[in-house]
């Protein structure tokens, strides 16, 4: 699909496609002109609209009528719902790209026809701020150029990873929610900062920095993960008694349940649609 030519349609104006919208304009990937939205709040809408310049429509089938690539940014418990609604407006020249968690393609396909080409994605709340890690897979009759323009589409918001489907609910157990983990840890930093005297705003930036410096070096690291742990963690010192009681309270298994939970929720979501 020419970038020129396309015409992003958002059903839904939650935090992720705030996040999208966001990015795409702000990159200049696509103009304000090439996107629109529609959602079944009015203040929401007017609101997104308002901040971004963007056309908005509280009807689902003009959005469709006046997009090629059909965005869909509504919770999975309503899927099913939009699709019913939208889809005698759906045509073979629309994309079909939805960030529904755990709804798979088969499900969208069996709604909207088997000639549309869909690509579901798992992007992340990072994307909010254009840090974020979106895992595609392409579907239907989706080519290798519908699964750029989703690319292009999720690269305005951080870093793209294709994946075939089957491994969705993991990466929707892993990255999708992942964000959740680490900000409940972090919850659980502070307050143990806060039990030693430090104030709110004192615990905040200890904890922030040190999770914000340990994501930077791994990242630009060529050391594992496990290399890096050993490396400040001196033997009988304050990190190995800390790492000594994790594993004393079994924190693996803790985390690997806790991602598993997730990962069979994903495909709860999945089937129960």
């Amino acid at each position: 699909m020419d970038s020129d030519d396309i015409t992003i349609g958002f059903i839904g104006a939650g935090n992720m496609a705030d996040a999208l919208i966001k990015g795409l304009t702000t990159s200049g990937t696509y103009s304000r002109g090439q996107l629109a939205i529609s959602d079944n709040d009015p203040e929401k809408l007017n609101n997104t609209c308002e901040r971004f310049g963007l056309k908005g429509y509280t009807s689902n089938i003009q959005l469709v009528g006046a997009s090629n690539v059909i965005l869909l940014a509504v919770k999975p418990q309503v899927i099913k719902v939009v699709l019913e609604e939208i889809k005698h407006a759906i045509k073979e020249g629309h994309l079909i790209v939805s960030i529904a968690a755990g709804i798979p393609i088969k499900m969208i396909q069996s709604i909207v026809g088997n000639n549309i080409p869909i690509i579901r994605v798992m992007p992340n709340t990072p994307a909010l701020i254009q840090k974020g890690i979106s895992a595609i897979s392409a579907g239907g009759t989706a080519t290798s150029a519908h699964l750029d323009t989703a690319k292009k589409i999720f690269e305005a918001v951080g870093k793209t990873m294709v994946v075939d489907e089957e491994m969705m609910d993991a990466v929707t157990a892993l990255s999708g929610s992942g964000p959740g983990y680490l900000f409940k840890i972090m919850e659980h930093l502070a307050e143990a900062a806060r039990k030693y005297g430090f104030d709110d705003k004192t615990s905040l930036l200890l904890v922030i920095q040190t999770v914000l410096g340990a994501a930077h070096l791994a990242d630009e690291s060529e050391l594992s993960l496990s290399r890096l742990r050993e490396m400040v963690t001196s033997p009988g010192g304050t990190t190995a008694a800390a790492l000594d009681f994790f594993e004393e309270k079994g924190l693996g298994d803790i985390i690997e349940g806790a991602i598993d939970a997730a990962y069979r929720r994903s495909i709860a979501l999945g089937k129960g649609i």
